[in-house]
């Protein structure tokens, strides 16, 4: 009966596997034996039934791995980036028009369209000078790394081959150390024509908009020149290189003499307001140095200079750029995410060969803020004095003095201050070391897996402690600072430009070029009826001077680092992410854009013998109100200025004819006039 019941148990359970294994069978055999041995004690007790076994393994799943994220990422943003692209060629060219009046009302008509319907016409034909970084530059020669590049783009356009190959790109965009020209076998040269500088990148405009709308009113390629250099090389380079000057000079001519003896309006744009002021006393000196055009040539040729975000006495954005490769978007991406610019970037030392690469364009040193203290300020004083940086906007914020704001006092003299408490407490309780022949002595660290070289290697560590030490530079000891920390870099530039200002304009000396690009060392030329306009933006926090710290020391490191954790306090502090800012167009400060314009070349002055007439025509940003705006009609921004309707208004109201009288004289928002008094300028 036992039997019967295992085998009824056995029947009722799940079905038996087809083959049970030795194992088994061998405790089935155990368990039987043990049953007859306790008989005497206790009843045989059934066999437990057979328990099914197991199901199988579900089949291995394969990891979510990085390179699979990564993949996927990449795929979600190229099909949406197709099919963006496909919707924007597949819909009218008139809806985004159509979407943006929808939203905001009608749009007012481009200047070109109203000037065109008061009955403005071409006139006069214009010469476009670009600044730094705008133009294009191609490649004509290279290394073997660049092979397939010849007459490619590897300065603006799409940038595609910084991306596929970054060590040759840096290689070929570097200029040799020692001479400020092209390395041996390497030959990277501008773009010409419109195409040089009218658009940055695909979507990006630089002259874009201006250009369309001087063809509204009938200019065309002939009566428009694009006087494109190569924006990394001295402006004196230019000349023995490309004969850019001579380019300039010879196509003004022709743009004269074949439009009837019209002279030109020139409208120079950020650094390319250096590079033709540089030009003007070029083109009057004789040869070989100059152009031999002789003194009263401006006057014959040039109606206008329309000078547009023009870094005159230069910008402390320079210094903070060839100090450590650094300005306030950097520090900012260095606040959001710490330590990330630093590491090796695909095993590259990124900003390493930034400052390499960097450091080799003699032009950057033209843009460093020349007048010392006189201009910028002292260790407890500069022209601004009070100023105000809300962060809830108002029509006279950043740097404007406004009734209803508690004014702090700022030391923007101090261009670069090493700690908070430094920048902000007065010099007499300050104790300081100067580092001026100070020795540098050995390398900073192991610099074996360095994948460039820098001068800061061959500092050492008491040469970093002794610019620590210093604490606080103002534009007059920011030269030496520059002599210490880059003295191949500074050779160079020395030989090419000068910051200072002229005791004695006569002394023969100012006759060299070195000079002619400082406008406290030069005098405008003899030209009484050419007007010289100042038009930039006002309402941007712009920077002025910076707060550092040194950096942890690491293999091939850089020793100095603006403090992102510097902050002041209150909503209106001036210092953000260890940056004091002021009123200007984002890049160029008031101070620097509007005072010569404003006091040192107003009316007749040792710097303006003549008495050329200077106007300043500020404009007030105001940031786009959506998207469909793009960078926005009102912009006071640097570049984005150049789409500014009412700045295009200005230009080619002169371009047509008019004069200062016509736009009605100065226009201004900040408080350039009342800082300009407070400058001690002999004049």
């Amino acid at each position: 009966m036992s039997f019967l019941r295992r085998r009824r148990a056995t029947s009722a359970d799940a079905p038996q596997p087809p083959s049970p294994s030795k194992e088994s069978h061998s405790k089935r055999d155990r368990h039987k034996k043990g049953s007859k041995n306790d008989g005497n004690k206790q009843t045989e007790q059934p066999a437990p039934p057979l328990q099914p076994p197991p199901p199988p393994p579900p089949p291995p799943t394969k990891k979510w791995s990085c390179i699979d994220g990564c993949c996927w990422f990449i795929g979600c943003i190229c099909s949406t980036w197709w099919l963006l692209l496909f919707l924007y060629n597949a819909m009218p060219a008139s809806f985004p028009q159509y979407v943006t009046e929808a939203i905001t009302g009608p749009l007012p008509d481009p200047p070109g369209v109203k000037l065109r319907k008061e009955g403005l016409t071409a006139k006069h034909p214009v010469v476009f000078v670009p600044g730094i970084v705008t133009g294009g530059l191609e490649l004509w020669e290279g290394h073997h790394c660049a092979d397939g590049l010849f007459r490619k783009r590897l300065w603006g356009g799409t940038f595609g081959e910084l991306y596929k190959r970054p060590l040759c790109w840096v290689e070929h965009m570097s200029l040799d150390n020692e001479t400020g020209l092209d390395p041996s076998g390497i030959r990277v040269r501008p773009v010409s024509g419109l195409v040089a500088a009218d658009y940055f990148a695909p979507g990006y405009f630089v002259w874009a908009v201006l250009i369309a709308n001087l063809a509204r009113l009938g200019y065309e390629e002939k009566t428009m020149y694009m006087a494109a250099y190569d924006w990394r090389l001295s402006f004196q380079n230019n000349e023995v290189r490309d004969q850019t000057l001579s380019r300039i000079k010879s196509n003004i001519e022709v743009m004269v003499a074949t439009n009837g003896g019209r002279k030109v309006v020139v409208i120079p744009h950020s650094m390319g307001v250096l590079y033709f002021l540089h030009f003007m006393k070029w083109v009057e000196a004789p040869t070989p140095m100059g152009g031999g055009g002789g003194p009263d040539w401006c006057a014959k040729h040039i109606k206008a200079v329309m000078n547009i975000g023009g870094p005159f006495l230069g910008v402390p954005k320079a210094v903070a750029g060839l100090f450590s490769i650094e300005a306030k978007d950097i520090a900012v991406a260095r606040s959001f995410a710490p330590g990330v610019l630093d590491k090796d970037v695909f095993g590259l030392q990124t900003l390493q060969h930034m400052m390499r690469m960097t450091r080799t364009w003699d032009s950057t040193m033209s843009m460093i803020p020349k007048g010392g203290d006189t201009i910028w300020g002292g260790l407890d004083w500069s022209p601004e004095g009070f100023a105000s940086c809300s962060s809830k906007r108002s029509k006279n914020n950043y740097g404007n003095s406004t009734k209803g704001h508690q004014r702090k006092k700022v030391n923007y003299g101090r261009l670069i201050s090493f700690g908070k408490d430094i920048a902000e407490t007065h010099s007499s309780m300050i104790k300081r070391t100067d580092f001026r022949g100070e020795f540098k002595g050995h390398n900073l660290l192991n610099t074996t897996n360095c994948d460039v070289w820098t001068e800061y290697h061959d500092m050492g560590v008491q040469g970093v402690k002794a610019i620590s030490d210093y604490k606080m530079y103002t534009a007059g000891s920011i030269l030496d600072l520059l002599h210490f920390v880059a003295p191949k870099m500074m050779k160079r530039g020395s030989a090419h430009f000068s910051y200072g200002i002229a005791d004695n304009l006569d002394d023969p000396k100012y006759q060299h070029y070195r000079y002619w690009s400082n406008p406290l060392e030069t005098k405008l030329p003899n030209a009484p009826d050419m007007e010289i306009y100042s038009m930039y933006g006002v309402g941007i926090p712009t920077e002025r001077a910076y707060v550092y710290k040194l950096t942890p020391p690491s293999e091939c490191y850089i020793p100095f680092q603006i403090d992102s954790s510097a902050d002041g306090s209150g909503d209106d502090s001036c210092l953000q992410g260890g940056v004091f800012s002021i009123n200007g167009d984002e890049t160029v400060p008031v101070l620097s854009a509007g005072f010569m314009c404003a006091k040192g070349w107003r009316g007749k002055t040792r710097f303006n013998p003549s008495g050329i007439r200077t106007l300043i025509r500020e404009y007030d940003h105001a940031p786009p109100a959506n998207l469909l705006e793009g960078r926005g009609t009102q912009s006071g921004a640097h570049v984005d200025i150049l789409g500014n309707f009412a700045l295009i208004e200005d230009i080619l109201r002169v371009a047509a004819g008019a004069t200062g009288d016509d736009l009605a004289g100065d226009r201004v928002y900040s408080d350039i006039f009342k800082w300009s008094e407070r400058i001690d300028l002999p004049l």
